[in-house]
Formats: C-alpha cells, sequence, structure tokens
C-alpha cells in the first residue's frame, strides 16, 4: 500500500537545534515523489500553465512540481543576485522573523493566458506569496494559489492568496516543545 506524502512528510520532519528542518525529504525518493505528487495533486485539474518557486528550497520543489505537470517552471529570486533581463520586483511585508525580501522575476517568463501556481515548502506569514501574486498579476497571467508542504497561515486572513493547499499543517507536526529554542526555520513563502 502506497504511504501518503502526509505520512512521509511527518516520517522525515525533524526539529534540529530549535530549527524546522524539511531537507529529509529531499534525501529520500520515495517521499520525495510523494510530496511533489502531494503539491501539484490539489491543482492538477486548474490549467496551470507554470509554477513559480522562491529561491531556495521553491526552486527545487518548484521545479520539481513542474515536471510533474509538464509546465514550465518560473523562478523568483531573492536579492540582488545575477538574473538577466527585464524584471518585476516587489519588496514582501515583513516576514515571521520581520525581515522584508525583494524578490524579482524576468518579466518574459510569463503573460497573459498564463496560469500560475507557487510551489514551496512552508508558509506562515505569506508575506512572499502576496509578493509573487502581484508580480505574476502585474505580468497579466492568472494566479491560482499556492501549495506548500506546510501550512501555517492563521485560519481566516488567506483570501488574498487565493487557494492555499498545504501537505500538512503546522498543528500536524511533532510539538514545538520539543526544540531547543524558539526561533523558526529559515521557512519561505
Amino acid at each position: 500500500m502506497p504511504v501518503s506524502a502526509r505520512d512521509l512528510t511527518l516520517e522525515h520532519f525533524r526539529w534540529i537545534s530549535g530549527h524546522a528542518d524539511v531537507w529529509a525529504v529531499f534525501r529520500d525518493a520515495r517521499a520525495l515523489a510523494a510530496v511533489v505528487t502531494g503539491l501539484v495533486e490539489p491543482f492538477r485539474g486548474e490549467g496551470i500553465t507554470a509554477v513559480c518557486g522562491i529561491e531556495a528550497r521553491g526552486f527545487l520543489l518548484g521545479g520539481a512540481a513542474a515536471v510533474e505537470l509538464g509546465v514550465g517552471f518560473v523562478p523568483v529570486r531573492k536579492g540582488e543576485g545575477l538574473f538577466p533581463g527585464d524584471k518585476v520586483a516587489r519588496q514582501s511585508s515583513p516576514d515571521y522573523r520581520g525581515l522584508c525580501h525583494t524578490l524579482r522575476l524576468q518579466r518574459s517568463s510569463l503573460g497573459p493566458g498564463d496560469r500560475v501556481v507557487l510551489v514551496d515548502d512552508w508558509i506562515e506569514t505569506g508575506s512572499q506569496a502576496a509578493a509573487v501574486r502581484s508580480m505574476v498579476e502585474e505580468c497579466g497571467s492568472v494566479w491560482v494559489g499556492c501549495s506548500v508542504i506546510v501550512d501555517q497561515l492563521p485560519g481566516a486572513p488567506q483570501y488574498p492568496l487565493g487557494t492555499v493547499r498545504g501537505i500538512v499543517t503546522a498543528q500536524d507536526l511533532p510539538s514545538p516543545l520539543r526544540r531547543e529554542n524558539p526561533d523558526h526555520s529559515d521557512r519561505g513563502v
């Protein structure tokens, strides 16, 4: 009997030095395949034409999700690293650590007629996802939603992000009381 993406995520999740760690999923081919399938399944019938992913885990998960859906991948870079061509850029609202990030995507990578989903490992405040949505819409594309491994958004304020699907919620994870300190991981969206 196949093991679910949820079960494999929980099996591979751990706290290390007080930080949430999902990297073990990437090392196990079965877990990675199940997680990628779990990320795309809610959006399979939505006519997705592109998957966005934010640097760094979003590049890995988003690229794999794009292959699974048979569509292209659109990278969203943080900071000032090399990224040729005309870009759309946004400053995110503060994340869970109070940091704002400059996010960029190549303008030519999206256009009218594209239907886009953002894929990442974790969503807590939605600040980066909201910035990506704004850039996607500036390119004339349709924002369909987000798919993440761990959804930690508070209940109601998901409406600006559209559909948000998580393989697990933060409440599903082992008790954070087992952490050595109260900091979080370097989570994505």
